[in-house]
C-alpha cells in the first residue's frame, strides 16, 4: 500500500511540475545570426558577426540531410515524446551514484539544453530538461523542433547550425549537401571539437569515415536512402582546416561591401552584422585572388614601405569587380584603394584637356585621387563618357527573400567628343614601351626615371577597366605622419605595374563573353 501512495504521490508531484513548466525563450546568442558576403557567383568570401550563423528554414534542408541527423543522434526520433526514459534513468543513477556522466539524450532534448537552458550538469536541471522536451514534443511539431536543432547545434569549426557547417566544411549552402556530406555533418556533431579536423588530421579523418559509414548503415536500414544510393556513397572531401590566410586581405573588400549594404538598408552596421543577411557582392574571388598574388614581393628601400592598390571596374554599369586595398588587414585596416589619397602626377592627365561633369569634375585639378576615384573616371573614358557610380553589392537577401537589388548610377560627365580626346591622350602617350603582344596601357604617375614615387597603369574597353598604382611612404618628420617615398628602381615600377593589369587582364578576357 505505502509503495503505491509512494508511485501516487511521484505521478501527482510530476504532474504539478509540468504544469507548473514554462517553455522558455531561447538564449540571445542561439538566435544571434552572422552576415555571409558572396562574390558576384556566389564564392564565399567571409563573414560578419559575433556568431558563425545563419537560420535556414526546414524547407531548404534536403530531407535526407535531415535523416543522416536523425540517424546518428536519435532514430525514433519522428515518434518518441521528445525524452527517452532509459537515458534519463541512467543519468538519475550515475548522477546518485557518482558514475561516468551519461548520454544519450533525445533531439528534443539537446535542442532545449543547448538553446533554453543554462549549460550546468545537475540532476534538477536534467529533470527540468526532460519537462521541458515533454512540453515542447506536445506543443511543436516535430518540423519546428528539428529545424531549431539544426539551426542551433555545434558542428566545430566555429559553426553554429547546419547552414554554416555546410559552408565552413564544403563551401556550399545547406541545400546543395550532397547525401555523403550530410552523412559527414551528421557524424560529426558527436564530437566537433575533434572531427573539425577532418580532412586535415589523417586519424580524425580515418575515425570519421568509419562514424560516417555507420551512419549512412542506419539511413540505409532505416529507409532514408536505397541500397544503390549506399553503394554509391563516397567519403567527401572537406575544406582545409585551419583555413589559410586570404581571410585577412579580404577584408577590405567586406568592409566596403558590409558599409554599404547597411546603408542601401537603413540599418547600422551592427544591425547588418547580426542580421543573418546574404549580401552578394560585385566582386570577382578569382580576380581578387590573381591580385593578391601579382603583388606579392614588392619590397621598398630602405625606411619606406610600399603599397599597391588595383581596381577593376565595369564601364557604363560601375560594377566594382576587383578591390585590393592592402596586403594585410590585420596590420594596415586602412584601404588604400578605397581612402588612400595617392598623388597622381600625370596620371590625371587626360581629364586635363576635357570639361568634366560631377562627381568628376575637380579630378583634372586634383593632386591626390584615391585609386577608386580615378578609376572610375578612366572607365567613364571607356563608356564614351558616361560615368556609372561604383558600387559593391548587388543584392541582399535574407531567409531566402530578396531585400535589395542594385540599380546602375548613371550621368554623363563628358561629351562623347571629349570623350574621344581623353582616350586618345591617354593611349598616344609616351610610355616605357609597347608589350611585345602589342597591348595599350596607359602609365604614368608621379617623378620619372630613379626619382619615380607613383606609378598608375590602366587598360581598359567597353567590358571592363583595370587599374593599377604603386606608391610608397616614409615616416615624416612629425610624429604619426608619412610623406610620399621613392619606389624601388629593381623591378622598374613601370614594369610592375603593367605586368599586373596584364597577368588580371589575361584572367579577366578567359572568362568573360564573346564579344560580337
Amino acid at each position: 500500500m505505502s509503495v503505491l501512495v509512494l508511485v501516487a504521490a511521484l505521478c501527482g508531484a510530476a504532474a504539478v511540475a509540468y504544469r507548473l513548466t514554462e517553455i522558455p525563450e531561447p538564449h540571445p546568442e542561439t538566435v544571434v545570426q552572422s552576415t555571409v558576403f558572396t562574390d558576384a557567383a556566389g564564392a564565399y568570401l567571409g563573414r560578419r558577426g559575433p556568431v558563425d550563423r545563419q537560420e535556414v528554414p526546414l524547407s531548404q534542408v534536403p530531407r535526407y540531410v535531415q535523416d543522416a541527423v536523425i540517424a546518428a543522434e536519435n532514430r525514433s526520433f519522428r515518434s518518441d515524446t521528445g525524452v527517452s526514459p532509459k537515458a534519463i534513468g541512467r543519468a538519475v543513477w550515475a548522477s546518485v551514484t557518482g558514475g561516468a556522466r551519461q548520454g544519450g539524450s533525445t533531439i528534443t532534448q539537446q535542442y532545449v539544453k543547448n538553446a533554453l537552458l543554462s549549460p550546468e550538469r545537475s540532476m534538477s536541471r536534467k529533470l527540468r530538461e526532460a519537462l521541458i522536451a515533454v512540453k515542447l514534443d506536445r506543443t511543436r511539431s516535430k518540423d519546428q523542433i528539428l529545424a531549431g536543432y539544426l539551426n542551433t547545434v555545434y558542428f566545430g569549426r566555429g559553426s553554429a547550425g547546419i547552414e554554416a557547417a555546410a559552408r565552413n566544411y564544403f563551401g556550399v549552402s545547406t541545400r546543395q549537401l550532397t547525401v555523403a556530406q550530410g552523412a559527414a555533418l551528421a557524424a560529426i556533431v558527436n564530437i566537433p571539437s575533434y572531427y573539425e579536423k577532418a580532412g586535415s588530421d589523417p586519424r580524425v579523418t580515418a575515425r570519421l569515415q568509419d562514424r560516417w559509414a555507420w551512419v549512412l548503415d542506419a539511413m540505409e536500414a532505416g529507409g532514408a536512402i536505397t541500397s544503390a544510393q549506399r553503394a554509391g556513397a563516397v567519403f567527401p572531401a572537406f575544406r582545409f582546416y585551419p583555413p589559410g590566410t586570404t581571410e585577412g586581405q579580404r577584408q577590405y573588400m567586406i568592409d566596403v561591401a558590409a558599409k554599404e549594404a547597411a546603408k542601401q538598408l537603413g540599418i547600422s552596421g551592427d544591425e547588418l552584422a547580426r542580421g543573418g543577411y546574404t549580401v552578394r557582392t560585385t566582386f570577382d574571388l578569382a580576380l581578387q585572388d590573381a591580385a593578391t598574388e601579382s603583388v606579392k614581393g614588392l619590397k621598398g628601400r630602405a625606411g619606406t614601405r610600399p603599397h599597391s592598390a588595383v581596381v577593376a571596374i565595369r564601364p557604363g554599369d560601375g560594377a566594382v569587380r576587383l578591390l585590393y586595398g592592402g596586403a594585410d588587414y590585420a596590420r594596415q585596416p586602412f584601404n588604400d584603394a578605397v581612402d588612400g589619397a595617392v598623388e597622381a602626377g600625370t596620371a590625371t592627365e587626360p581629364f586635363g584637356r576635357v570639361r568634366l561633369g560631377a562627381p568628376l569634375a575637380e579630378l583634372g585639378k586634383s593632386a591626390a585621387p584615391t585609386p577608386l576615384k580615378l578609376a572610375s573616371a578612366y572607365a567613364a573614358v571607356a563608356a564614351d563618357g558616361v560615368y556609372a557610380a561604383p558600387y559593391t553589392v548587388a543584392s541582399v537577401s535574407r531567409g531566402g527573400r530578396t531585400l535589395f537589388t542594385a540599380r546602375p548610377s548613371v550621368r554623363r560627365v563628358l561629351a562623347e567628343k571629349e570623350a574621344f580626346v581623353a582616350n586618345a591622350t591617354m593611349f598616344d602617350w609616351p610610355r616605357p614601351g609597347e608589350s611585345a603582344a602589342g597591348e595599350s596601357y596607359f602609365t604614368a604617375g608621379a617623378g620619372g626615371g630613379i626619382t619615380r614615387r607613383t606609378v598608375w597603369s590602366t587598360r581598359l574597353d567597353r567590358e571592363l577597366a583595370i587599374t593599377a598604382v604603386l606608391f610608397a611612404d616614409r615616416p615624416g618628420r612629425r610624429k604619426g605622419t608619412v610623406v610620399p617615398a621613392q619606389l624601388p628602381n629593381s623591378p622598374a615600377p613601370t614594369s610592375v605595374a603593367e605586368g599586373v593589369v596584364a597577368r588580371l587582364w589575361e584572367l579577366a578576357e578567359g572568362v568573360r563573353p564573346a564579344r560580337g
